[in-house]
């Protein structure tokens, strides 16, 4: 009995023994596992990445299916990212591996500006010392036609010329030498037969004398005020005749020999978007710009209906392109993303990993649907060609570099760079007081089309035009994003003009795109007393995704209205 009760402690023994190495860690082990793997998952919307749930389900803002959120970072640089594929799925994310593109039969397009034709310019000048006593041209752009009364001088060289005629006039008959000299002299001095008849006729001295004008054309520059004393021969006003203008493009370096002058071309400008323009290649410079690695193309076009406007932006549509003797790397319109001054793709480092990464390129002049890449990636790499702002937004998930987080993953250098490149400029107090002024009528229009209201955003958008119309002399000083501004204020006038032209909303929210991209850069560059917030839809714009600016961080989206009031993100806050 005693060695019975022996087995029987034994194998009790045994038994708890198993049960406390094996039976509670394993059990403890899973369910710790479990309840780990349970807290990390989190599920995202593959169009909505702010939306972050414990749990699989619909997206609360659109209704599409969350998807498992990225956690993992597996060694990757700090610029890098991955998805999952089911998330690339869900997201319709495309890739193309880029290669040389033949450039044969495609149509380029131009960037280019309306300048005045140089060879239609002519400067006004003075003939005679003196000082200008009056003078009718009150600014640039008036215009005068040959012979007008531009004003009037003293002059007290020509008041003594006219004594010399007058008495030279009584002894005609005995010293017509002396005569004939004294005419001259005032001939020399751009005076008529007429008007040198005038003052031997009345026998009196012109205190203050007459200047006409000797050609006819619009004043673009207004170079001496009333009141000032001119030398012989100091310029007064300078005069373009602009009944034709010149269209400058430029062209890049690598693209100097698909070019030739005679080749058809066809521009158009935004301001009038329902019509082109044709003409021909009139001049290619032969020298090349070595800051800008680029040579200027010039188009001559006529402008009797005086549709064009030197400052206009326009661009050129070359229709019949030579065959070129090499290939030019070139990517899909639809994989770039701007960005200020920047454009940026995402390349696809790993195609085993669906490893992401984004890339600032530099890219020349638009060729069809596609733009010549001067720098930035190589032949051969894969980049993404639709869902690209979906690509964004999962970066910015994830707190890397991306369109809007420009810093995320940087190096200090690199870092130092973006705040360089992204420098806001010093202007004066009543110049941001205007940038100020437009973007508070801005977002007006903004909230119109919020409340889906056609009319309110149309007068919105005139006021916003009258705006600029009755400022547009209201400029940075020169060296102070004056440039900059020159063409955001052409964008910034077609936009709104387009806005208040039209009664149909998708149409105003198309072009309030525009108006914003224009206006989120004015306020960048040129700052407002207030805190601005950069907001975005991604399914805006066809898909493409669209940004605006609001003075409130809660989001109230222009785009859709009410149909889809909370969709979009905050993106950035412009202090």
């Amino acid at each position: 009995m005693k060695k019975y009760l022996i087995y029987i402690g034994i194998l009790a023994i045994g038994l708890i023994t198993g049960w406390i190495l094996f039976s509670g860690p394993a059990d403890t082990e899973s369910h710790t596992h479990e309840v780990s793997e349970e807290v990390s998952q989190m599920w995202t919307c593959s169009m909505h990445p702010q939306i972050m749930q414990p749990e699989p389900g619909d997206c609360p803002i659109c209704g599409m299916d969350l998807i498992p959120a990225e956690t993992g970072e597996g060694g990757m640089n700090p610029n890098q990212f991955r998805m999952t594929e089911n998330a690339l799925a869900l997201a319709n994310i495309q890739t193309t591996v880029i290669g040389d593109f033949e450039n044969e039969g495609i149509p380029v397009t131009l960037s280019g500006k309306i300048v005045e034709n140089e060879e239609a310019n002519v400067v006004q000048v003075s003939y005679f010392p003196g000082r200008i006593e009056r003078l009718n041209i009150a600014s640039k752009g008036v215009v005068v036609g040959k012979g007008q009364l531009l004003g009037y001088v003293y002059s007290p060289e020509l008041f003594a010329a006219q004594q010399e005629l007058l008495t030279a006039a009584g002894i005609k008959e005995s010293q017509p030498q002396l005569y004939g000299a004294v005419r001259n002299k005032l001939k020399l001095w751009k005076l008529s037969d007429r008007q040198i008849n005038e003052i031997e006729a009345s026998g009196k001295v012109k205190d203050n004398f007459p200047i006409y004008a000797t050609v006819s054309g619009t004043v673009v520059e207004k170079l001496v005020e009333e009141g000032a004393s001119v030398t012989a021969g100091q310029p007064l006003l300078k005069i373009s005749n602009l009944s034709t203008v010149w269209a400058n493009f430029d062209l890049y370096e690598n693209q100097i020999d698909r070019f030739r002058k005679g080749q058809p071309i066809e521009v158009s400008a935004n301001a009038y978007p329902d019509r082109k323009f044709e003409s021909t290649v009139n001049f290619i410079d032969p020298v090349l710009n070595s800051k800008t690695r680029t040579v200027n193309l010039r188009v001559v076009l006529k402008n009797d209906e005086g549709l064009f406007k030197p400052g206009m932006f326009v661009e050129g549509r070359i229709t019949a392109v030579e065959k070129r003797r090499s290939k030019t790397l070139s990517v899909p319109a639809t994989a770039v993303m701007w960005t200020g001054k920047r454009s940026v793709v995402y390349v696809k480092i790993s195609s085993q990993e669906n490893t992401f990464e984004l890339r600032e390129v530099e890219l020349g002049n638009k060729s069809g649907d596609y733009y010549e890449v001067i720098n930035g990636l190589e032949q051969g790499e894969e980049i993404v060609t639709n869902g690209t702002f979906t690509i964004d937004a999962a970066a910015q998930l994830q707190g890397k570099r991306s369109m809007m987080n420009s810093s995320a993953g940087h190096t200090d250098a690199d870092h130092k760079s973006d705040l360089i490149e992204n420098q806001r400029y010093e202007v004066s107090a009543a110049f941001k007081a205007y940038i100020e002024a437009l973007y508070d009528e801005y977002i007006k229009v903004k909230n119109a089309l919020v409340e889906d209201d056609i009319d309110i955003a149309a007068q919105g958008a005139k006021k916003l035009a009258d705006l600029i119309e009755s400022n547009k002399d209201t400029k940075p000083e020169k060296g102070l994003g004056d440039e900059d501004w020159e063409k955001l204020q052409v964008n910034l006038i077609s936009a709104v003009d387009l806005i208040s032209g039209t009664e149909d909303i998708g149409k105003q929210r198309e072009h309030f795109i525009v108006l914003s991209e224009n206006m989120a850069e004015a306020v960048q560059i040129f700052g407002v007393n207030k805190k601005v917030y950069s907001q975005f839809c991604p399914m805006a714009n066809n898909d493409l995704g669209a940004y605006w600016l609001s003075e409130e961080e809660e989001i109230r989206n222009p785009y859709f209205g009410n149909a889809m009031l909370r969709c979009g993100t905050v993106k950035g806050i412009i202090e």
